[in-house]
């Protein structure tokens, strides 16, 4: 049995690093996209304050296909040509938003949901998906949010193995 443990850091490098250490612990061992999908989306979405949907999105070859997540029930297929999710995919580059209102083309999929940062999940140049994470917060998202993100993704493409 797994426990997540209450972050203690008070800084938001300690809480990521800390949220890190427990997704590797999570998922050592497991080599299954969807089974770690779904624990890493668990695992984020309690650890991390202000969030109100932590999830992936699969690439399915054409366009993005809801995966494991937590949070209110959500758009089932994305475009690459729309809103954050497929920014990220299409341009293969974390988005980091602010202000979800302001972004063109954003997918209202939660009305409550006021910033999002996507990352691209990228095993060498393919594109697996996205890992996307909402907060009711605007502005609730930085730079340190997005190099943590960004190590949370690697520790759960790094999960895979060579079965991903």
């Amino acid at each position: 049995m797994f426990t997540i443990a209450t972050p203690s850091a008070q800084d938001k490098t300690g809480l990521y690093a800390e949220v890190a250490a427990q997704a590797r612990a999570l998922l050592d061992g497991e080599h299954d996209r969807i089974a770690n999908a779904a624990n890493l989306a668990a695992l984020v979405y309690r650890a991390l304050p202000d969030l109100n949907w932590a999830g992936f999105y699969f690439f399915d070859g054409r366009e993005l296909v809801l995966g494991p997540f937590h949070g209110n029930p959500a758009c089932v297929r994305i475009a690459l040509d729309r809103g954050v999710c497929g920014a990220a995919a299409s341009q293969r580059r974390t988005q980091v938003v602010p202000d979800v209102h302001a972004f063109p083309g954003h997918i209202a999929c939660d009305a409550a949901s006021r910033s999002e940062i996507v990352v691209p999940l990228l095993r060498g140049d393919e594109l697996m998906g996205v890992w996307d994470v909402d907060s009711p917060l605007p502005g609730r998202f930085d730079e340190t949010d997005r190099l943590g993100m960004e190590t949370l993704c690697r520790v759960y493409l790094d999960s895979l193995g060579d079965a991903g």
